[in-house]
């Protein structure tokens, strides 16, 4: 959604504190969830009211998300996923579309927002292919060497690795570029990158939705296709590139499905996805 998936970059204690907004809860309330706070619904209200899309681009970001799972579960040989910035479970994560396709299939949700991990961990207590860790996603080797890492994926093998609606919570200065260049140096030729971002539209919307975000957290950052791509160097991109996240890949009951039914609106034109493959 516009607000992502996470808040690894907002948080520095291990405490849940209700009185500051957190990036996954309002994404939470964004799709109807109940794990959020009034804090939360009053900055997600503001989204509903001055960008009465924010909950469209939520849902198409997280069907796109399912769709790339599944069809990196179901045509890869991939057994493997991270997920960086996972945020609050919600009806099909990562674990539960990949292990529906392929029950062997292992996952590592990566967050350090304290509700994250608490509910994150809850869910996942009977289910020994799934790890929670808790490192900021900014800090890469951290997560990479970290011991439920370490236990659960095996970097000599090809791994799926998600940036879903994350990186556009990392600022020009912290290197987002950089981030993913570490993973495509760390994992095996095969690999899979999926990434959805904000996508800049030069226009009143995406400039007042930046505005809000970094008043609020600091931080949120709009970029082009082609800045969005750029983030992906060195991998080869797959069709139909990036696109719109509704228009990536829609499944053929889609009412998107090759575009025949309806033109986008405005909102679903600002997110992104695009999935891609090391060689």
């Amino acid at each position: 959604m516009l607000l992502g998936r996470m808040t690894a970059m907002t948080y520095s204690g291990s405490s849940i504190d209700p009185s500051k907004p957190s990036i996954a809860r309002v994404y939470d309330y964004l799709l109807g969830g109940k794990d959020n706070y009034a804090v939360d619904r009053e900055i997600g209200d503001v989204f509903k009211r001055d960008l009465p899309g924010s909950v469209a681009i939520a849902f198409a970001n997280r069907a796109a998300l399912t769709r790339a799972v599944r069809e990196i579960a179901t045509t890869t040989g991939i057994r493997q996923f991270v997920d960086l910035g996972s945020g609050l479970p919600t009806a099909d994560n990562v674990h539960q579309v990949a292990q529906r396709h392929a029950p062997e299939s292992r996952v590592v949700y990566v967050d350090i927002d304290p509700q994250v991990l608490v509910h994150g961990r809850a869910l996942l207590e009977d289910n020994d292919r799934t790890r929670v860790v808790a490192v900021d996603v900014r800090n890469p080797e951290g997560i990479r060497t970290h011991p439920d890492t370490v236990e659960m994926i095996d970097f000599d093998r090809p791994v799926a690795v998600i940036f879903s609606a994350i990186l556009h919570h990392v600022n020009d200065d912290e290197d987002p570029a950089g981030i993913v260049r570490y993973w495509r140096d760390q994992v095996a030729s095969g690999s899979y990158f999926f990434m959805s971002h904000f996508r800049s539209g030069n226009n009143p919307e995406t400039a007042e939705a930046e505005a809000v975000l970094q008043q609020t957290f600091g931080r949120g950052r709009w970029r082009t296709d082609e800045e969005i791509a750029s983030l992906l160097d060195g991998l080869e991109i797959l069709d139909p590139g990036i696109v719109p996240a509704s228009l990536w890949r829609p499944d053929e009951t889609d009412d998107l499905d090759i575009g025949q039914k309806r033109e986008l609106t405005v909102w679903e034109h600002l997110i992104a996805a695009g999935l891609a493959r090391k060689a």
